[in-house]
Order: structure tokens, then sequence, then C-alpha cells
């Protein structure tokens, strides 16, 4: 069953990798105005989390000679943690009331649910149901948006934020 999902495999997890490398690349270029910022801090710790999951996720599915249950535990621990890291930035960066820009309800929740449907297709793998590739795909890809508009987010604010001198 998972030969037949390599190339998908292969195209998220090359793609995730290669963001996080870019979204690394563009934090580097300002890291005392990411560090210095909350909101910016748990943003970039969110999209290189993110982009870091979809990769690690890819790269279990590519081990040769699984079954699904074995997939489904290790993506449902891959991914409950991912949501954490997830959930718990967004909480502390509102929190802060630093930089708001992106800071919304909608954008939590979407974020969220896009997280809790991989765990979600982890359960359904580790029951025996081949239905949770499709699950954690359809999530999967909805998150990618999720992450690279919360990237141009992260962009976005670095640059409104007032320069100091």
């Amino acid at each position: 069953m998972l030969d037949q999902w390599s190339n998908f495999f292969v195209m998220v997890g090359g793609g995730a990798a290669g963001l996080a490398g870019l979204i690394f690349v563009a934090i580097s270029i300002n890291p005392e105005r990411i560090v210095r910022n909350t909101t910016h801090k748990n943003r970039a710790i969110n999209m290189l989390s993110g982009f870091s999951a979809i990769f690690m996720a890819c790269s279990l599915a590519l081990l040769g000679g699984q079954y699904l249950p074995a997939l489904g535990l290790e993506w449902f621990f891959l991914w409950l943690v991912a949501t954490f890291i997830f959930v718990r930035g967004y909480v502390v960066a509102i929190m802060s009331g630093m930089s708001s820009i992106g800071l919304t309800a909608p954008r939590l929740a979407g974020g969220t649910m896009c997280y809790l449907a991989e765990v979600t297709g982890a359960i359904f793998l580790i029951l025996g149901h081949s239905t949770g590739l499709y699950i954690a795909a359809l999530g999967t890809i909805v998150l990618f948006a999720f992450l690279i508009s919360g990237a141009w987010l992260l962009i976005i604010g670095i640059y409104e934020e007032p320069a100091k001198g």
C-alpha cells in the first residue's frame, strides 16, 4: 500500500525540507528582531517545526517494509509533538501582546485542525485502515498552505516592526 504513495512522500518531503531550509536562511538574516519579539520567535519555531515534521513523516513513510500500524504509531507521536509545539507557540505569542500580525482565531483553529487531521490519520493507520493515509495527506496539503502563509506573515511582521538604530 505504501509503495503507491511513494511519489507523494518524496515530493512533499523534499518540498518541506527545501522550504525549512529557506525559512532557516530567512530567519538568519534578521535574528535579532526575531529573538526580541515573542510573536516572531514562536512563529519561526512553528514554521521550522511544521516543515520538519512533514519531512520526518514522509521519511518515516518511505522506510521499507513497514506495516500501516507501525507507521501510524510513529506518526502519532510525531504529530502529537508537532501539534503541541504549534498550539503552545500560538498561545505564547498571543499572550505576549507583541506583534499581532496573523494572530487570529481562524488561523489558530485552521492550523490546529491540520495537525489534528495528521493525528487522526495516524490513529486510522494504527487501527489498520489505509484511509488514514488519505486523511493525513489532506491535512499535510492544507498544512503546507498554513505554513507558507505563516512564513510570509513572519517576513511581513519583521519588516513592519520599526528598526532600532
